[in-house]
Formats: C-alpha cells, sequence, structure tokens
C-alpha cells in the first residue's frame, strides 16, 4: 500500500519578515518546500497533496513544474483543519502520511519507518527528546510507557513542561481512522485552533494502537521560523553534502567552505578548495581539479580538467585536460574541447573551441567558431555585435593571432593564417598568409611634449 502524503504548507511565515512566502526561501538554492516534495516523492507515494494558504499563486508558480495536488486553506485554523482540508483526496484504505513544508532535511528513512507501523494499523508519531525543548509540545505517556497524548507549550502544566520528548508533528495513520478523529477535533485550547495532536488523545481514548519512532538527529525535525534557523539548517545542509562527497571519493580542502546550490555530480579523486559555490546541475569528471574562490554554474568539466582561483563557469562544457584561469569567465552556450587553455581574464561566450587551442591573456572570444591549435594574443578581441544583431566569427585550424587584434564580425580566418599584432581585420583571411593592418611608424625628431605653463 502506497502512503498519501499531505505536506502542510499554508503557514505565514512572519518572523522571516520578508515579501516571499517562508516555504519559497532557498535551502541550497532550492525552496524548502521543494525539498521536502522530493523526499515525499522518494516514497513513491500514491499522491502528493500541498495545503497552501499565504502567498499561495506565488507558491504554485514557483513550484508547478512540481505535479503535486495542491489543497487550498483558505482560513488558518489549526494543523487538525489543515489536515481536513486535504483528506477528501485520499481513499479510506491508505496509509496518511503528514509532512511540514518548512521542515526540509526529514529523512526519507525516517518518514518510511512512520509509514511501516501504520501499515501495520497503528498511529504513528514521530518523537525526538530535546535538551532544550522550550516551544514543542510534549509527549505524554502512561506509567507502562503507552502514548497518551501530546500536549502542547502553551497548554502544558510546570510538570508537563519539564517532559524532554517532544511532538515532532509528523505522523502517519490509516486514511479511514485518521478522517473519523479529525471530525471529533475542537479548538478549546490556548490558540483557539483545531491541533492535529490531538488525534493522538483521541485514539487513546479508543484504545487504538499508538506506536512512535525517534528522528535520527535533532536537525531532522527541526523547522524554519526566521533567517537565523535557515542558516543553522543551510550549514547542516551543505555538511550533508560534503560528507557524500568524500564517501564518494572527493577531497574537500574545507569541508565548511563549499556551497552546493543544486546537485554536484563528482567522479573519482576530483579535489576541490575553498569557497567554491556550484549552481544547478554541475558534473564533474575524474581527477578534476577546481581551485579556491569559483563559481560553478550548469556546466560538463572533463576528465583531468584544471580550473585555477576565481573563475566564473556559467552553462559551459569544458573537455578533458582543459586548463582554465585564473580569473576566466565562461558564458552559456560555450564548449571548450580537449587540452583547451584559456588563461587569465579571458571571457568566453556562446563559442566553440577546439583541441588544443589557446587564449591566454586579457581577451573576449564571443560567438565565434575557433579549429584546433589555435594561439590568440593578449588583447584579442572577436566584435561580434554591431548595435542591433550578433555576428559569427570562423576560425580554422592552426591560426596564430597576434596581440592586440580586433576581429570585426562577420568575418573568417582561414586555416593556418597568421594575423599581425595590432590588426583590425574587417575582411576575410585567406589560408597560410600573414595579414595585417597597421599604420607605418613614424618617429618626429626634436618633438617635445606639451607642459603647463606656470604663472
Amino acid at each position: 500500500m502506497k502512503p498519501s502524503v499531505i505536506i502542510l504548507a499554508a503557514g505565514q511565515g512572519t518572523r522571516m519578515r520578508s515579501d516571499l512566502p517562508k516555504i519559497l526561501h532557498p535551502l541550497g538554492g532550492e525552496p524548502l518546500l521543494q525539498h521536502v516534495i522530493r523526499t515525499a516523492r522518494s516514497l513513491e507515494p500514491a499522491g502528493i497533496h500541498v495545503v497552501y494558504g499565504h502567498g499561495g499563486e506565488q507558491v504554485r508558480e514557483a513550484l508547478a513544474q512540481e505535479g503535486v495536488d495542491w489543497v487550498l486553506q483558505d482560513r488558518q485554523l489549526g494543523t487538525g483543519h489543515a489536515v481536513d482540508q486535504a483528506m477528501p483526496s485520499v481513499q479510506d484504505d491508505e496509509v496518511v502520511l503528514v509532512l511540514y513544508g518548512d521542515v526540509p532535511l526529514i529523512r526519507a528513512e525516517t518518514l518510511q519507518r512512520l509509514v511501516k507501523q501504520a501499515r501495520q494499523g497503528a498511529l504513528s508519531v514521530l518523537t525526538a527528546t530535546l535538551d532544550e525543548p522550550f516551544g514543542y509540545g510534549r509527549m505524554l505517556r502512561a506509567d507502562d510507557g503507552r502514548l497518551t497524548g501530546i500536549v502542547e507549550q502553551k497548554d502544558a502544566s510546570e510538570e508537563q513542561l519539564r517532559i524532554r520528548e517532544i511532538n515532532t508533528g509528523f505522523l502517519a495513520a490509516p486514511a479511514g481512522k485518521l478522517r473519523a478523529w479529525l471530525q471529533q477535533l475542537d479548538n478549546r485550547n490556548a490558540q483557539g485552533e483545531y491541533y492535529l495532536t490531538d488525534v493522538v488523545a483521541i485514539a487513546a481514548g479508543e484504545g487504538y494502537a499508538i506506536d512512535s519512532a525517534s528522528a535520527e538527529d535533532e536537525f531532522e525535525i527541526l523547522g524554519v521560523n526566521d533567517r537565523a534557523q535557515l542558516a543553522v539548517l543551510e550549514r547542516e545542509y551543505q555538511r550533508r553534502l560534503a560528507d557524500g562527497l568524500m564517501r564518494d571519493g572527493t577531497t574537500l580542502a574545507d569541508p565548511g567552505r563549499i556551497d552546493v546550490r543544486g546537485e554536484l555530480v563528482t567522479g573519482r579523486d576530483c579535489f576541490i578548495d575553498v569557497n567554491c559555490v556550484f549552481e544547478g546541475r554541475v558534473t564533474l569528471g575524474e581527477r578534476v581539479h577546481i581551485g579556491p574562490n569559483c563559481q560553478v554554474k550548469n556546466a560538463e568539466i572533463g576528465d583531468d580538467a584544471e580550473i585555477l582561483a576565481n573563475c566564473v563557469i556559467d552553462s559551459g562544457v569544458i573537455g578533458r585536460q582543459a586548463h582554465i584561469g585564473p580569473f576566466a569567465r565562461i558564458r552559456p552556450e560555450t564548449e571548450l574541447a580537449e587540452r583547451v587553455h584559456i588563461g587569465n581574464f579571458v571571457e568566453i561566450k556562446k563559442s566553440r573551441i577546439a583541441a588544443g587551442s589557446k587564449v591566454n591573456h586579457l581577451s573576449y572570444i564571443g560567438d565565434t567558431h575557433m579549429g584546433s591549435g589555435v594561439n590568440v594574443g593578449a588583447g584579442t578581441i572577436t566584435c561580434n555585435y554591431d548595435g542591433a544583431y550578433k555576428h559569427l566569427t570562423e576560425i580554422g585550424d592552426n591560426v596564430f593571432i597576434g596581440s592586440d587584434t580586433q576581429l570585426v564580425a562577420p568575418v573568417k580566418v582561414g586555416d593556418g593564417a597568421t594575423i599581425g599584432a595590432g590588426s583590425t581585420i574587417t575582411r576575410e583571411v585567406p589560408p597560410g598568409e600573414l595579414t595585417l593592418s597597421r599604420s607605418p611608424q613614424q618617429t618626429r625628431a626634436g618633438w617635445q611634449r606639451p607642459v603647463k605653463k606656470t604663472e
């Protein structure tokens, strides 16, 4: 029996002090709610129902690609009321699993334990034991250890406040039973809300089997209420990713100074230096070396490539044994073949550069198809934009381009051509020939530089 997952995501999040709904604030570059949906999907559920409220349309638009069932809670009357809004979409013979859109680090393995207990006919709740339980509902147990109920912080007595076992809010139950318990909830409490946690006391009063599971660590059940808590979970999220990378054979110079804001896939024996940021989907081949302070986004980097310090790579493909940087910028739609060298303060945009070519110093190459074995001198630029349209520069194999050259597109340079330094090329360059455009050098004997007159 596959579970039906209900994710509660209707809270306003006032303590975030933000125009952005709380559940859309990013963790690891993705909205909090998206992390929860991904974990829910890993359970292969019968359906995922997201109960939303504040910022509703903004939430739906941001996560429209997720393909979940969106359920509007137009009045926020408590967690019990929120779950009840989604129950019409759930069949009585299913198991319901309740998750929270602002608790992003819950593990699938933990949730599977809850679902397993519910499949066996129990009401299963997730608990945790904290040294500082302030703010959480406390688990009430009989002398024999049976769960008898949950009391919220604001409704707890002094004795109950000393209990360290807390309610995380996560639970799983047979859908038919949960539906009946929800109908028995009332709002006679300090908040005037319908608490989902009250179903535990109702089930206990009926003599129904109640089981519990414990979270592996505190971070699993921590929610986000303000930006400080979000920062704490961000560090834990990055720590988990760093541990996984190292287990898979990647060396991190400092596991505490890496940020993955998407998906990073690495081959064996990669090395990543400090303060690197990876966004979107990034794939590193084997033995790739990433220097410090690099930003890599939606890129594929081949085996044995070396990215030196302070490079920015955005949506490019970099071949094996390529050598990039330092201080290079690779822009979208760039493809660099094997053994390409891109040096310091070079920018490449929407260009294909074939094997073994070099653009080593202070150059801009845009909208260009470059052959193999090309050497581009310092200060060379492709003038690809005429103010209205972008134009293509084509450079053949084994071309040598002297420093401070301007290639005014559209223009074609033939195989084996040489372009003299300081040239402005506006017409086709024939293969195998030297082409240059240079004014004759003059020396004016006896000329003196102007001197400012003194009063």
